[in-house]
């Protein structure tokens, strides 16, 4: 589906804090990680969630606003608290404990700003885990004809296979690992045969597969496969948002027109970096100054 690719892009689903076993607090959340990257891309994006009024609540409002950020589409729930994960680490490699019920379930559609059609909107599938955030999306998605890049992210027990079927129907793009491609495309026989299935049975434009440190590949309209790897020399500190920080790259390709093959690179490049740090969010701008400068968009 094409889009407008002048439109700020949007941003829909949860924003919470990722709690470590170290005692650390840091902003995460796949959609929030999507459009902090986003925004330090010079992207613009519209982040349309919702918090508690509570500390974490205005803790999230104030990153944002620090980080550039329209809080346009950040709605306040003056009942369900603001989300939180517990993240438990082995080997670098994160497991999740999910609370249930927070602001981030109860993203009201009525309350939600005006926004610009045929834009394109990029939403994960945890916050769709109630039928409030779930509705608003719909509502979203029929009312705005959006390009729809959908990150699947499949946490147990939050999740289930009709509902992400759903979604998969109207979707553009989507985003997955090789655990959750063998469970959407069984009946093939590896890795790239389900994303080739995937794309064929949802008539999806490009399917993204990340493969852990084997890196990444994707299966375009045409059929043809990109892949990339990881560079050798990586340095670890956890893997907690490498694969946002993937997805907003590949988001920044489609809308800056880069070819498959340099924005797989580029996505690449840029997860390997936020796998050295703890957590997936970045306060320091001068983070992201290598990349705006290796990619033409300093000034931009």
């Amino acid at each position: 589906m094409t889009f407008d690719h002048q439109q700020p892009p949007l941003v829909f689903g949860e924003a919470l804090f990722d709690c470590f076993p170290d005692g650390a607090e840091v902003l995460g959340g796949a959609p929030f990680n999507v459009a902090w990257h986003l925004a330090a891309f010079g992207l613009e994006p519209v982040f349309l969630s919702r918090v508690g009024e509570d500390a974490l609540g205005e803790r999230i409002d104030a990153a944002m606003r620090e980080q550039g950020m329209t809080t346009l589409g950040l709605q306040r729930d003056p009942v369900h608290a603001t989300g939180t994960v517990q993240v438990l680490l082995a080997g670098g490699e994160p497991s999740y404990e999910i609370l249930p019920d927070r602001a981030y379930d109860h993203i009201d559609a009525a309350a939600l700003p005006p926004l610009p059609e045929r834009a394109l909107l990029y939403h994960g599938s945890l916050a769709l885990r109630q039928s409030v955030s779930a509705d608003a999306l719909r509502m979203l998605r029929g009312r705005l004809s959006p390009a729809v890049f959908l990150d699947v992210n499949l946490r147990d027990p939050w999740w289930q296979k009709d509902t992400l079927i759903e979604l998969l129907n109207g979707a553009t793009w989507v985003k997955l690992n090789a655990d959750e491609l063998a469970l959407l495309a069984p009946e093939a026989e590896d890795v790239e045969a389900r994303a080739q299935r995937l794309r064929e049975r949802y008539e999806l434009e490009t399917v993204f597969a990340t493969l852990g440190a084997e890196g990444a590949f994707a299966v375009a309209a045409d059929g043809a496969v990109s892949r990339v790897a990881p560079a050798g020399d990586i340095q670890m500190v956890d893997a907690v948002g490498a694969g946002d920080g993937f997805a907003s790259v590949l988001i920044l390709g489609l809308i800056r027109h880069w070819p498959l093959p340099q924005t797989l690179e580029r996505a690449q490049t840029f997860a390997s970096a936020i796998v050295g740090l703890r957590g997936a969010t970045v306060r320091d701008p001068g983070f992201y100054e290598p990349f705006l400068s290796d990619w033409g968009l300093s000034g931009a």
